[in-house]
């Protein structure tokens, strides 16, 4: 057999570690635009529920007049 060094749970720790901080480096650089993209999107989407609305409203409701005899 040839002469390998065996892996110990310590070795696989430091490997994770590793690999999980360059993960959350990127995921730490991605965050702060994806957030305001959403927000922004969630703007959008509340002026134009609200211009919908609007619409309706006034397109649905009907006009009383009342007179005095």
């Amino acid at each position: 057999m040839a002469d390998t060094e065996t892996i110990t749970p310590n070795d696989i720790e430091r490997q994770f570690k590793a690999l999980q901080g360059d993960v959350q480096q990127r995921v730490d650089d991605k965050k702060t635009p994806i957030a305001a993209i959403a927000a922004g999107g969630g703007i959008a989407l509340l002026i134009i529920f609200f211009l919908l609305g609007k619409r309706a409203g006034k397109k649905a409701s009907a006009v009383v007049e009342i007179r005095r005899i």
